[in-house]
């Protein structure tokens, strides 16, 4: 643990950053900031994950009104993710505090999300600009069971489940322009739920449980300048460059709680 004062100012410093490498890949700054907050910051657990949850809630209502005000509210797809993420993530965040508060079993979940997604950066290109693939219809029923799982894995982690409902509704043909604001919205909501479970749960259990307010708010606030820097740069990016170091990157971090959890 840094000390007192320090450990916001490193806390935004690095969220800024992070946001801004994880921006133009396409994925929020909540999925390395974990491990960020666990390995840097030393965040105790379970703590660490309500306090990540934190910084969505903080980093993206701007992104949200940005959305908002070129027409893109997230529409019916929006209500229909809320719909099955909003109860997941309740359920995961007890999941979190009665089945899983150890750190190193977190250790594996936290490299079990992250291999995936790296591998899914890492081996992907970006959609092209008009050579998105026909939509295929899934029913609206299936969708609420994916968000609802989703849900359940943000509440445990600690992010919103928009960085994997996004690429796995693109890869059905949806256009990201329908995708993005739908899926922040999802995250958004979901992390005002995930964060109101915590505090509840943390009246009847001791030790750390409640966000660590101070912590998670410098998080979002970088994360909210980090973000807003990043798309800026976004195109003048290599789209596929970008995404493979990224890919290399969380496939690493994910590889190495893996083995720490493990061993």
């Amino acid at each position: 643990m840094l000390g007192s004062g320090w450990t916001e100012v490193v806390a935004l410093v690095a969220a800024c950053a992070i946001a801004v490498l994880a921006t133009p890949a396409g994925i929020s700054g909540a999925v390395l900031l974990l491990p960020f907050q666990v390995s840097v910051l030393g965040t105790p657990s379970p703590a660490v994950t309500p306090t990540n949850l934190l910084y969505n809630v903080v980093a993206t209502p701007g992104a949200l009104y940005r959305y908002w005000r070129q027409g893109q509210a997230g529409g019916r797809l929006a209500l229909v993710l809320i719909a099955g993420t909003l109860p997941g993530v309740i359920a995961g965040s007890v999941i979190r505090v009665e089945l899983l508060p150890g750190a190193l079993v977190f250790d594996v979940i936290v490299g079990a999300v992250l291999l995936p997604l790296g591998a899914w950066l890492a081996l992907t290109r970006p959609a092209r600009p008009g050579g998105a693939k026909p939509a295929r219809p899934v029913p609206p029923a299936v969708l609420i069971l994916l968000a609802a799982v989703v849900g359940c894995v943000g509440g445990i982690y600690g992010i919103g489940g928009g960085s994997i409902l996004a690429p796995i509704l693109v890869s059905t043909g949806r256009p990201p322009r329908e995708v993005a604001p739908a899926a922040l919205a999802s995250t958004f909501v979901t992390s005002v739920a995930g964060v109101a479970t915590f505090l509840i749960l943390s009246v009847h259990h001791r030790g750390s449980v409640a966000p660590d307010w101070p912590t998670g708010i410098a998080l979002g606030l970088g994360g909210l300048a980090g973000a807003y820097v990043g798309a800026r740069i976004q195109e003048r990016l290599p789209d596929v460059l970008i995404r493979r170091v990224m890919g290399v990157l969380v496939v690493a971090i994910g590889a190495r709680y893996l083995w720490l959890g493990l061993r």
